[in-house]
C-alpha cells in the first residue's frame, strides 16, 4: 500500500459534471492498494493517516502537533492505482494493483 498525503485548505473529486466528495480543511490521500495488501493493513494505514500530526493545535498553534481528529477536519482518500505501478523497461505494470 502506497499514500500520497497532502494538506489542504478544500479538496473534490468530481466526475464529469458530478462531485463525488468534498471537504473543507484537511488532508487528501491519494491511496494505492496491491493486490498482497490484507485487511490488517489497512486498518494499520486508516490508524497512520487519522493520528498524523501535520496540522497546528488548535489551542496552543503549535505547527505540526495536532492530527484530523483534534483539529476535526476532513479526509478525502482517492484511489489511485498508478501508485502500485512497476516499470520492467519502458513500459509501466500495474498488475499489482487492486481491481476496481
Amino acid at each position: 500500500m502506497r499514500a500520497i498525503v497532502q494538506k489542504v485548505t478544500k479538496a473534490s473529486v468530481t466526475v464529469g459534471d458530478r462531485t463525488t466528495g468534498s471537504i473543507g480543511k484537511g488532508m487528501c490521500v491519494l491511496l494505492g492498494i496491491s493486490t498482497t495488501d490484507t485487511d490488517k493493513e489497512i486498518q494499520w494505514m486508516v490508524n497512520k493517516l487519522v493520528k498524523l500530526r501535520i496540522f497546528d493545535h488548535p489551542d496552543t498553534g503549535k505547527p505540526w502537533d495536532a492530527d484530523l481528529l483534534q483539529c476535526n477536519y476532513g479526509i478525502l482518500v482517492v484511489s489511485q492505482f498508478t501508485l502500485q505501478c512497476v516499470l520492467k523497461g519502458n513500459k509501466p505494470d500495474f498488475h499489482g494493483a487492486m481491481k476496481s
